[in-house]
């Protein structure tokens, strides 16, 4: 079977894990920036964790199932309708929904964080170096190493059963909320958020009070910011001297914070390039590393400084966080009520179990 993409969004990529080991070669890792997201949304649909996701910045993706009956799952904060024979049908996240030929499924914004992930059953997406992740600057992966534009098919490996029914395999999931830390956090008040690092390898760049400065400043996302690596505004950081501004070009990692002759640092995320020639002065936790991918430009945040020790114990327990939380999916049965739906209905105007397609009232 095959989804039609009726229109792709600002950027709208096909992600998995991503390509390890080859950095050696100068191949970025790329893959999804919110990895825990695409784990959850191919738990919800029956995928495999590591497979292929949609992943969508701010809105404008618009799909259309064909030929079969489909299961897809939306996860983040993100706005997503249902059209079904001119009807509209609210989509709530963080749970899987069984979606007809002929429906389109509408994601107009993304809500509090700037990108969303959608998986869709058995997504069949070929490998490019080991992995399907989409690497733009290179035109590596997803499909023709582009983002997904208008006209494009995706093609799903579903086998019917032996009624015919595709479907019969699985019913609807749905994952428990507010288990932190795969939500977008946001901190009350517009306090900042707090991301934790290790020193970096050029930390000796930078003379002692500049080092304090970086982990004590509330440094705000700058709207340079995408795929490759996110800029922070604030107090610009002075280098020990002019010639610690730039160093022999060597490896560089997501999560790298380097810091070029302006003093703003670069965060570098998923399809950061391998190599670099400005100081590191620390490097952000890979387990933390997605609340700052998933945030809007603006969004504040304070750099706590960890060793090495800690930092091991800090992954160690986020990884056991998304095992509980993978582990709280739950199999809905056929008559549950989705109260997510139920709460989009004005109840004023009579008596309804939640089950009947919403109709927007923006449309």
């Amino acid at each position: 079977m095959t989804i039609e993409v009726l229109a792709g969004g600002p950027l709208t990529t096909l992600q998995d894990r991503g390509r390890s080991g080859l950095r050696r070669l100068g191949v970025p890792r790329a893959g999804a920036l919110a990895p825990a997201w695409m784990t959850i949304a191919n738990r919800l649909v029956g995928n495999d964790a590591n497979a292929a996701v949609i992943e969508c910045f701010e809105g404008g993706l618009r799909l259309s199932v064909h030929e079969r009956a489909i299961r897809l799952a939306h996860v983040g904060d993100a706005d997503v309708t249902l059209l079904r024979s001119g009807e509209r049908r609210m989509l709530a996240p963080w749970r899987s929904h069984r979606s007809l030929p002929g429906d389109e499924i509408v994601l107009r914004d993304t809500g509090a964080a700037r990108l969303a992930v959608i998986a869709v059953q058995a997504l069949s997406v070929p490998a490019v170096l080991g992995s399907a992740s989409t690497y733009a600057r290179a035109g590596l992966g997803g499909l023709d190493g582009r983002a997904l534009a208008a006209g494009d098919v995706l093609s799903c490996s579903l086998e019917p059963s032996a009624d015919g029914d595709i479907m019969s395999e699985g019913a609807p999931a749905r994952a428990e909320r507010g288990c932190d830390p795969f939500e977008p956090a946001i901190a009350a008040d517009g306090a900042p958020l707090s991301l934790q690092a290790v020193p970096g390898p050029q930390v000796d760049a930078f003379d002692a009070p500049s080092v304090d400065a970086f982990f004590a400043t509330p440094w705000t996302l700058s709207a340079e910011a995408d795929r490759m690596g996110a800029r922070f505004d604030g107090p610009p950081l002075a280098h020990r001297d002019a010639r610690s501004r730039d160093i022999v070009s060597d490896a560089i990692v997501p999560g790298s914070v380097q810091v070029p002759g302006s003093g703003k640092p670069i965060v570098m995320l998923a399809d950061a390039h391998t190599a670099g020639g400005y100081p590191k002065i620390a490097t952000v936790l890979s387990a933390d590393l997605f609340r700052l991918a998933v945030q809007r430009p603006g969004t504040r945040f304070r750099l706590e400084r960890v060793d090495t020790e800690r930092a091991i114990e800090l992954v160690r327990e986020r990884a056991h966080a998304l095992e509980r939380h993978l582990a709280s999916i739950t199999t809905l049965p056929p008559d549950a009520i989705d109260t997510a739906r139920l709460l989009n209905h004005n109840l004023v105007d009579g008596v309804t179990d939640g089950a009947e397609p919403i109709t927007d009232p923006a449309s």
